[in-house]
């Protein structure tokens, strides 16, 4: 799981856990539950080199649905949503090429 300070790095304003309203915390909290929910698949791919069991069609449309998400929250300017979205991506992205690399 990827503590508040962390992703106070990554995001330019500051975070305070005690001034947030409750519904940036929960949107914080589901962000980085669903982010690292990636991490095993994204290590256990890179550590095998196998990616068989990775959907080809699933994280295609995974990563563009993603991406847009990422716009949209861009755009809206719901940091939870840009954050979240922009690791993910990251993370999707990486087990996509690899699924392409060890096709």
């Amino acid at each position: 799981m990827i503590p508040v300070a962390v992703l106070c790095v990554a995001v330019p304003i500051q975070l305070s856990i005690s001034s947030m309203p409750d519904t940036d915390l929960i949107g914080y909290l589901a962000a980085t539950l669903t982010t690292t929910a990636f991490i095993p698949q994204a290590w256990l791919t890179w550590k095998t080199r196998r990616a068989e069991g990775v959907s080809l069609l699933m994280y295609s449309i995974f990563v563009i649905g993603i991406a847009l998400w990422l716009a949209y929250g861009w755009m809206s300017g719901i940091w939870p949503v840009i954050i979240a979205n922009a690791i993910t991506l990251l993370l999707a992205s990486f087990i996509l090429l690899m699924k392409i690399v060890y096709k």
